[in-house]
């Protein structure tokens, strides 16, 4: 949010400098990021002078251009050739003369300096309307009203030139009593009052106006929840023309462009005390009838900015005596109904909406406003007549209006202050300081919160209605630490605390060993939102108010996340992915369920390229052998099945009993492809919760190693193409030999040479006994048993 300095000031008289105001403001919360300066004119005008054309005639050696005389003055004379389709003798113009810079919208600029053009000596320039800043008109001079100008003098003493610094806030979301310039007079006021700096606040009041005549408008409000208060004025004889050089200036420093009187008012009303007004165009109005209800689902609105949307049939609309829709409102306005530039008479709205109905309409249609940015964090119910009234005096002495009959109101319910119980006990808790009462009192008094009654230990107190976000006992203690000043409590030479011994069955100790180990291998960590868009609401946690569409349901997988990471990494020439994340996944069943996860996804090359390992891609298997080694931290069995998984393309399930311990495979093509990713990528998702629960945490021992050699055996076997390895890994591991150490796949091979429908395993057997070195007899008995498993089981049969 933009603040003028010139514009804060209009609020609080002080004599502190700009950068000392900045510094105050982010010391109390209202975090001052960027202070810019703003010109009402750029460039230099000091250098402009009035002159009067005394000859012009055509240049003798370019069609376009003219060779002129020109008075500037003193009796100086200038040549200067110029290039205006405009320029003729007789006529008073404003000059740069040599020396002088021209400025252009960006901020750059170029001298004015004597040089010859097409062999002609010129001595300055003849300027633009735009070349001065004035305006973007560039189709010839400006050509100066010479009964008003004279001849010589310095074309800036012509100007108001209005120099400003601005601010750009840094506002955090509950802060609504700070969304305007007097809101932030007004905490920067609190403060300055607290720290004895000399400071005045213009206090806000309602204008006393006098109207003429009377009016037959109406209004009708549907529903006093959604609209707890609205008001209206009915303002007549308008003139609807360009505003005042002041209030263009208050705009365009923040930002705005200036658009007519009509509009300008309504949005300095906002920026200025932060609630937003509506000016609709009285003869548009049916039956001079303003109805603020609902409209049914479907009904098509045209808004000012020309598009045709279908209601939801949850918005507050603002309606003619017909049921017709002129506005959503706290939204936008509409096309049909807005001041136009033959308006004479407006019906001007005041109001204080629901702000969450405001938000989800806001939300509902893709429209962040000025106007629903303040609505829907609620503006102050109690000053929606007195800038109403701020606004109908504006019109008056700007636009040329009156106010006619009464300002009408709808105001059933009124929205009270905030009562809150002050313990000066808890008070000293939590600031870890004593406080004088008095100065507690001070404080509070200076933020307009009311003091209502003096207790034991404590106070009564009265927190105004536009502080929404001071609704509890801590929230005023944070107010008090605000305004006394974070830097006055000082820090504790001395801090305690207990240390927390973490141990083997803690979660965080196995989470922080995995991570060690995956760091170890090359990884990074990273971290994502928990928030996300919708794209499959299967089973979705969506919220309820979010704050966008994009940031609208709580992730369903840690992999989308890491896609974006991958890619965003790709698209800036950094294609080898290692990276995992620690984080919860969110699902709506029976119930809400929650569950954290271990996240793991490679893409591109393993190690670095190098002249020994050009290209050594990472693959499913390379994946699988990092998961395996986390999984042997567990200390517990486990077995493999594949995986149908729509996120995969080739997958498999690691369980352990009747729990999912891991699954992982080649990420999808369709997912590749919404992330925007042309390289293969590799996932992996560990349950954590899982994992903890099996893990076994008894005592490891720790012994000799063998003193005898192992044997190895090697198997290869014909098998059906329905038969996995993982098949066969377990039959083998039911084997009851002692001896029976180690099983790994070392080949698989299918195509020439072997029967159809079969496919060949060569897989490597590992037997020890640690007591003696084994005899054939024994080894032979290993293997052959091994062999009529597979033979009975899966019909194996075995190649020479």
């Amino acid at each position: 949010m933009k603040i003028s300095n010139n514009w804060l000031k209009d609020y609080i008289k002080t004599n502190l400098t700009t950068e000392k105001i900045g510094q105050f403001l982010t010391d109390i919360g209202l975090e001052i990021e960027v202070i810019d300066k703003y010109e009402s004119v750029k460039g230099n005008l000091e250098g402009i002078v009035v002159g009067k054309v005394l000859t012009c005639e055509k240049h003798p050696n370019a069609d376009k251009l003219s060779k002129t005389t020109v008075d500037v003055g003193n009796g100086k004379i200038l040549e200067i050739v110029c290039g205006a389709p405009n320029v003729a003798a007789g006529q008073t113009v404003p000059v740069a003369v040599v020396g002088t810079k021209i400025y252009d919208k960006t901020g750059n600029f170029f001298e004015i300096k004597k040089a010859k053009i097409r062999g002609e000596v010129s001595e300055g320039m003849i300027c633009a309307e735009d070349e001065l800043g004035l305006s973007d008109d560039h189709g010839g001079i400006m050509v100066l009203d010479e009964t008003k100008y004279k001849v010589g003098e310095n074309f800036a003493k012509y100007f108001e030139l209005i120099n400003d610094e601005v601010y750009e806030v840094g506002l955090t979301p509950n802060r609504t009593d700070g969304m305007s310039h007097y809101g932030v007079a007004r905490d920067l006021h609190a403060y300055l009052s607290s720290n004895a700096f000399p400071s005045e606040l213009e206090k806000l009041s309602t204008v006393v106006l006098t109207s003429e005549g009377s009016h037959d408008f109406q209004i009708d409000i549907e529903n006093s929840e959604l609209t707890p208060r609205y008001l209206g004025a009915v303002v007549e004889g308008l003139k609807v023309e360009e505003s005042p050089s002041w209030l263009k200036d208050r705009l365009k420093a923040i930002g705005l462009a200036p658009i007519n009187n009509v509009v300008d008012i309504t949005n300095y009303i906002l920026h200025s005390y932060g609630q937003p007004l509506h000016a609709f165009d009285a003869d548009k109005i049916v039956g001079h009838k303003v109805i603020v209800g609902k409209s049914p689902e479907g009904t098509v609105f045209k808004t000012l900015d020309g598009v045709e949307r279908k209601l939801k049939g949850t918005e507050i609309m603002i309606k003619d005596g017909n049921q017709k829709p002129m506005c959503i409102a706290g939204v936008f306005g509409g096309e049909e109904s807005g001041v136009s530039d033959s308006t004479t008479k407006i019906f001007l709205e005041s109001a204080y909406f629901n702000p969450v109905a405001v938000r989800k309409a806001s939300k509902a249609h893709g429209l962040n406003t000025d106007a629903s940015f303040r609505f829907e964090r609620g503006v102050d119910p109690n000053n929606t007549k007195t800038v109403l009234t701020k606004a109908v005096k504006m019109l008056e002495e700007i636009a040329g209006g009156k106010l006619v009959g009464e300002i009408l109101e709808s105001y059933p319910t009124k929205i009270e202050p905030f009562y809150v119980v002050l313990r000066y006990s808890k008070v000293d808790q939590i600031l870890g300081v004593k406080i004088h009462r008095e100065k507690i009192k001070e404080i509070l008094k200076s933020l307009e919160i009311t003091v209502l009654n003096e207790i034991a230990n404590g106070l009564e107190l009265s927190v105004p209605a536009y502080r929404a976000d001071v609704t509890r006992e801590i929230d005023v203690i944070e107010e008090i630490l605000r305004i006394y000043g974070y830097n006055k409590i000082e820090a504790p030479k001395k801090t305690s605390f207990t240390t927390v011994s973490l141990h083997l069955d803690d979660q965080d100790a196995l989470e922080n060993a995995w991570a060690r180990t995956l760091q170890s291998q090359g990884f990074n960590e990273v971290m994502n939102n928990s928030l996300t868009s919708v794209k499959d609401e299967t089973n979705a946690v969506k919220l309820l108010n979010p704050l966008s569409n994009e940031l609208s349901t709580m992730r369903k997988s840690l992999l989308e996340g890491l896609l974006q990471n991958a890619a965003y990494n790709i698209n800036r020439k950094n294609p080898d992915i290692k990276f995992f994340e620690l984080g919860k996944i969110y699902h709506k069943f029976e119930k809400y369920e929650e569950r954290k996860q271990l996240a793991i996804l490679t893409s591109g090359r393993n190690v670095s390229e190098n002249w020994l390992q050009p290209k050594s891609a990472t693959d499913f298997f390379m994946l699988k052998a990092y998961v395996k080694i986390l999984l042997d931290k567990l200390n517990i069995e486990t077995t493999e099945r594949a995986l149908e998984d729509a996120r995969f393309s080739d997958a498999l399930e690691i369980v352990s009993g009747d729990k999912t311990l891991v699954k992982l495979g080649k990420v999808a093509p369709a997912l590749l492809k919404d992330a925007d990713m042309d390289q293969d990528a590799f996932y992996a998702e560990i349950e954590l919760e899982n994992c903890q629960s099996l893990r076994n945490t008894g005592n490891f021992k720790f012994v000799d190693i063998p003193k005898f050699n192992k044997i190895r055996r090697d198997l290869a076997m014909l098998v059906d193409k329905s038969v996995t390895y993982g098949e066969l890994y377990e039959l083998a591991r039911k084997n009851k030999s002692p001896f029976l150490r180690e099983i790994n796949l070392f080949d698989v091979y299918e195509g020439k040479n072997l029967p159809e429908g079969k496919k060949s395993y060569a897989m490597s057997f590992e037997l020890l006994n640690e007591e003696k070195t084994l005899e054939d007899k024994d080894i032979s008995e290993v293997m052959n048993s091994l062999i009529k498993s597979f033979q009975k089981e899966y019909n194996a049969e075995l190649r020479a």
